[in-house]
Parts: C-alpha cells; sequence; structure tokens
C-alpha cells in the first residue's frame, strides 16, 4: 500500500462481484473511503464490509430517481454491466433497452451527480470500464458494444469538459475477463456460433488476442487506482486497453 487514494472518497458500481469488487479492494488497500454500490444487497454489504467501505443498494436503470441525484465521490468508477448475446433480428428490444441504460445513461447521470462536487474542489477523476468492444465490434452483442462505443464517447467529453476544472475522464478497455458474467455467456456463444461450449475459450474469447489468456480483475484494478492517483492526471481523455493485442490488429 502506498497510500495514493489516502481519504479520497471513492464511487464504485457494479461492485458485488467481479471488476468491481477487485477495483473496490484495491482502491481500499490505497487508503480510500470506498462507497460500494450494487444492485445485490447481500454483495454489496459483504464487499463493504470487508474493506471497511459502505454499501450502497441500488438499482441504476432506476432513471428517475439517478436524476435526483448528488455525488460527494472524489472518484467516480463506472463499473455495473449486464450482456446479452443473440443475433440482431432475435435480440429482444427490451433486453436492448436496459443494457444502454444500465452501461451508458447511468453513467451520464452519475457523472452529472458528481461533476458540481468534483468542480467545486477543483479535482475528480472519472474512469469508465469500457471494453475493447468499445473500439472493436463482435457479432451478436449489438446492445453491448452500442453502450460501449457510447461510453467511450461520452468519456471524451466529459474529458474535454472536465479537464480545465481539475476533473479527468479516462476509459480502461478490457478485453474478455476472468468473471462470472464472463462465463454466463459461455451456452449462449456455443449457440449463436454453432460450436460446442468447450471450444468457446479458443475459439471466441482468446481468438482475436495475441497473448492467450483472458484478463484478470486485479490488473484490471490496478490500472484504475493508476489513472485515478498521480500518475493518471495527463491521461484524460484516454482509453486503455487490457486486450493481449486484440485492438492491435
Amino acid at each position: 500500500m502506498s497510500g495514493t487514494q489516502q481519504d479520497r472518497h471513492v464511487l464504485v458500481t457494479g461492485a458485488g462481484a467481479g471488476i468491481g469488487e477487485a477495483i473496490a479492494r484495491a482502491f481500499a488497500a490505497e487508503g480510500a473511503r470506498v462507497t460500494v454500490a450494487d444492485v445485490d444487497s447481500d454483495a454489496a454489504h459483504r464487499v463493504a464490509g470487508d474493506v471497511g467501505g459502505t454499501p450502497w443498494v441500488v438499482d441504476l436503470t432506476d432513471t428517475a430517481a439517478l436524476a435526483e441525484l448528488t455525488l460527494d465521490c472524489d472518484v467516480l468508477v463506472n463499473n455495473a454491466g449486464i450482456q446479452h448475446v443473440s443475433p440482431i433480428e432475435d435480440f429482444p428490444p427490451q433486453a436492448f433497452h436496459r443494457i444502454l441504460t444500465l452501461m451508458l445513461e447511468a453513467p451520464f447521470l452519475l457523472v452529472r451527480a458528481a461533476l458540481p462536487h468534483m468542480y467545486a474542489q477543483g479535482f475528480g477523476r472519472v474512469v469508465n470500464i469500457s471494453s475493447v468492444h468499445g473500439l472493436v465490434a463482435s457479432p451478436y452483442k449489438s446492445a453491448y458494444v452500442a453502450a460501449k462505443h457510447g461510453l467511450e464517447g461520452l468519456s471524451k467529453t466529459i474529458a474535454l469538459e472536465g479537464g480545465g476544472r481539475g476533473v479527468t475522464s479516462t476509459c480502461i478497455s478490457p478485453g474478455y475477463v476472468q468473471t462470472a458474467l464472463v462465463q454466463a455467456q459461455v451456452a449462449d456463444q456455443a449457440r449463436t456460433r454453432g460450436i460446442p461450449e468447450d471450444e468457446v475459450l479458443e475459439k471466441v474469447f482468446l481468438a482475436e488476442s495475441a497473448v492467450k489468456r483472458m484478463v484478470t480483475a486485479e490488473e484490471i484494478a490496478g490500472l484504475a487506482v493508476w489513472l485515478a492517483g498521480p500518475g493518471g492526471g495527463m491521461a484524460n481523455g484516454s482509453s486503455h486497453t487490457l486486450d493481449g493485442g486484440w485492438s492491435a490488429r
């Protein structure tokens, strides 16, 4: 622990498991006071208890409630996400809408709620957990790809508006990550592509990466802490890939 986040208030969404949990733990280890936001009450309380943080049980698709928020966080990590794998012609419109609401509209509303505090103190860090799918597309993920491309654009706009007022905005864009969210895609990926489930890792998850392994949540967390720390101040407006070379093609 180097204490780079000592006394900072860090809000992490989707922090009850996976990438968000790793990020919450990493910030807490650097001295931050962490708010663990998740729709799963048990998960939010478990992680918050472990890191000495505060649980916030919240449904981020309730945009009417988010529109009335004010937030006092110094660092906002927009991480919460879901996935649906289906050809466009079979993609349920309600699933498309829910993904964009959670992964694009909610980050906008949270940033909107946090910026007045950040501007008032002349410091703020917004770290958006995007994806390589915010930079390139893959079939059968129309909503996810659209949401992540939108998040990349939103992050750049925040960077331009906030940079002169002490607030930076960045994206982390990983490839497939070793999480339950990715594991839950195996059956749908096999079905939509017509391959056995035991071939999904090689033929889908690792097919485009020069480094033949998945990203770990801890690797993403380490980068998030750096971007929010003293060394990340000039990274404003940037997107950092952790995709093993996928987007280098």
